[in-house]
């Protein structure tokens, strides 16, 4: 497990490119045959990938969390974005297809990851936080998400955004999560653009066609910094922070966030014509 220490705002605005990613992109989470994570400082958000190309994937604590198992005292999100695999939490097998969802809660003991066919993996992306009181383990589907239809075809940012985690969803102590699928010709995501400051969030891109790429914004509303971002990489959104983005063609994002609340409309919009 990497650990991830987070610049603050001013030492942020003194970055150049290389620092910039450094601090703030994953782009080496997702490996055949590896489980890997990063834990940060950024609400004690831990992020990580697995994809079992052979015999399966066990999840433990690590030496950074200081306790008998990952989920002692934190809850997990888990988000299949390749073929159909297999989740196994505490003897219960959860049947991921593509684009399902699990919630693991606080308190269970063993989960590892398998694939179904590892020539064609499963692809587990995965998002921790710490966790106070216990909620059960819970699957899935795009067909049970609460979609949200938002933005318009002359905006460019006509998009679906499926909440899986959330106050009116599957139940979690602080962890709110789900994507987002753009209709066809949009490629604005998260726009007009906001800040929340009573949580941070992570962004993993995925679905995005070899040889394109997304343009991912950070920073203060008025002073935004770029981000070149490629297929299965993600991105630390501090909650001084805007997080927005375009892609060069069609793409798919997972949105997790961690806080004080799970109020999806929490947020602080910010107008286009005030960006810089």
């Amino acid at each position: 497990m990497e650990t991830r220490l987070m610049p603050s705002l001013r030492e942020t605005a003194a970055l150049d490119t290389e620092d910039l990613r450094d601090s703030f992109l994953l782009e080496d989470l997702f490996a055949d045959g590896e489980l890997n994570l990063v834990y940060t400082d950024l609400d004690r958000a831990i992020v990580g990938a697995a994809i079992p190309t052979g015999s399966a994937l066990s999840l433990d604590a690590g030496d950074q969390l200081r306790a008998e198992y990952f989920c002692e005292r934190r809850e997990l999100g888990i988000l299949n974005i390749g073929a159909k695999g297999t989740v196994t939490v505490d003897g219960t097998e959860y049947e991921l297809d593509t684009r399902d969802c699990l919630y693991v809660g606080r308190g269970s003991k063993q989960i590892s990851f398998a694939s179904a066919d590892g020539k064609s993996p499963a692809v587990f992306y995965l998002v921790s936080y710490p966790a106070h009181t216990a909620y059960p383990t819970t699957k899935a589907t795009p067909a049970d998400a609460n979609r949200v239809e938002l933005g318009s075809k002359e905006e460019c940012n006509e998009r679906t955004i499926l909440q899986y985690i959330h106050e009116n969803g599957v139940k979690s102590c602080q962890l709110v999560m789900g994507f987002t699928e753009f209709k066809p010709g949009s490629i604005w995501n998260t726009m007009p653009a906001h800040t929340h400051l009573r949580r941070s969030e992570v962004y993993c891109y995925f679905d995005v066609p070899e040889g394109h790429a997304v343009l991912h914004m950070m920073g203060e509303p008025q002073e935004t910094r770029p981000l070149w971002v490629h297929n299965r990489q993600a991105v630390l959104s501090p909650a001084w922070s805007i997080h927005c983005g375009a892609g060069t063609a069609a793409y798919r994002f997972c949105w997790a966030m961690g806080g004080e609340n799970q109020a999806f409309t929490d947020m602080d919009k910010v107008e286009i014509a005030d960006l810089r």
